[in-house]
């Protein structure tokens, strides 16, 4: 098992190119679902999770090409309607090819998801919605089977905000018959890129970026090309590990638009921050001042940036609250962060972090994926060396994170 070797107490200094976006990536494949014509995606993450759609859609009949930094699926030979369990376990967004399967071909098949151990995150949001739309479902060992001759459009309230359920049953109303509203929507930059794309390939969809979606149905969608978004958590791990080490550091290709919360936290922090057209610059001389972090959906602080914030306060000069409403489970770096000399308590769904002068290194061991970069954080500031051990989550959400830690001047390596 691979871990990383961290020699803290180097400044993050330098350029970095920021990365597509996982969280918009998984949908946007899935959408080639949606068509026999060509999707040719560009400024696709290569990422673990990234890596495992591709296996899967494959797997179902999609032809994957790469040809000069795109890469092109083709739905028209789809002939298996499944995703088995043994290609689920490990990446929760593989129920996002249920809806465009119930839409295009009346007939999907699908393990129960599995993932990151951070908390319940039920599929029964997708699993009413296509039910509102028509379809009848089926729960039987461990998949969800789900059937319609065509789904029709309906009116459907989400009890929770959910991004992967409004994800989902916005591909299913997409070629619904009819016109399907949901209400309470998901609100992400990551729903607003899926809206783009499915737009391009002749969807009818309005609303996104506000909590009250429109979709008219369509008979059918042609191919298109589209750009994947910058990474905004990746963009906010690199900012947080910058200020947490005193760095100065230059992100490009990224927007600023869409880290309005976590920049404001920075300011807050004690950062400067100039933010010029697609790149930010953030630079950060002595220590952070302590920063109150309370998770919420999008437009909100996100619960993806909770982690990093944690081991910025750690070591930063006062005391802060972190408050995690989103998952009941997102506190299990704290036992991790503790190993390294952080104070911390934690009572129910509330940490009070109290900034200590310094870390030390020790080995530690990630839980999650934002856990695992908040452990980098620390370990980039902590004295002597710190070792992260299951960093298999890493490379599900971060591009090379250790060769780009590496340009900016960590001491950092990757060891079996």
């Amino acid at each position: 098992m691979q871990k990383l070797a961290i020699q803290g107490g180097r400044p993050l200094r330098g350029e970095v190119r920021i990365s597509g976006a996982k969280n918009a990536a998984l949908p946007i494949m899935c959408a080639s679902l949606l068509t026999a014509d060509t999707l040719h995606l560009t400024n696709l993450p290569d990422l673990h999770d990234v890596g495992t759609m591709r296996k899967l859609l494959q797997q179902m009949g999609v032809t994957v090409e790469t040809a000069a930094g795109e890469i092109t699926f083709k739905g028209d030979k789809i002939d298996k309607w499944e995703a088995p369990y043994d290609m689920v376990k490990t990446m929760r967004a593989a129920i996002l090819v249920l809806g465009p399967l119930v839409a295009r071909f009346g007939d999907a098949k699908v393990s129960l998801p599995g993932g990151c151990a951070i908390g319940s995150r039920p599929v029964d949001l997708h699993i009413k919605g296509l039910q509102a739309m028509g379809a009848e479902i089926a729960i039987e060992h461990g998949y969800i089977h789900a059937k319609a001759k065509r789904l029709k459009g309906a009116r459907i309230f989400f009890d929770i905000v959910s991004v992967t359920g409004t994800e989902n049953l916005m591909m299913a109303a997409v070629l619904a018959d009819g016109v399907t509203v949901l209400e309470n929507a998901a609100r992400e930059p990551e729903v607003i890129d899926l809206a783009n794309c499915l737009r391009s390939m002749g969807a009818k969809i309005s609303g996104d970026g506000t909590d009250n979606i429109t979709i008219i149905g369509v008979e059918s969608l042609r191919g298109a090309t589209h750009h994947i978004m910058p990474d905004r958590i990746e963009s906010g791990t690199f900012l947080v590990a910058a200020a947490a080490t005193g760095g100065s550091i230059t992100l490009r290709e990224t927007r600023a638009d869409i880290l309005e919360t976590v920049l404001e936290k920075l300011t807050e922090a004690g950062a400067k921050i100039v933010v010029d057209g697609d790149t930010i610059h953030l630079e950060m001389n002595g220590r952070p001042k302590s920063v109150n972090v309370r998770t919420a959906p999008h437009p909100a602080f996100p619960t993806d940036m909770q982690a990093q914030f944690m081991a910025l306060n750690c070591i930063a000069d006062g005391s802060a609250m972190v408050v995690e409403t989103i998952f009941e489970n997102r506190f299990m770096h704290v036992q991790e962060l503790r190993r390294l000399g952080a104070q911390i308590d934690v009572e129910g769904n509330t940490s009070v972090v109290r900034g200590v002068a310094k870390l030390e290194g020790a080995t530690v061991m990630a839980t999650d994926l934002r856990a695992s970069a908040c452990l980098v954080i620390a370990g980039l500031v902590a004295e002597g060396e710190t070792v992260i051990d299951r960093i298999y989550h890493l490379d599900r959400g971060y591009e090379h994170i250790e060769s780009k830690l590496g340009q900016l001047g960590a001491s950092i390596r990757r060891v079996k």
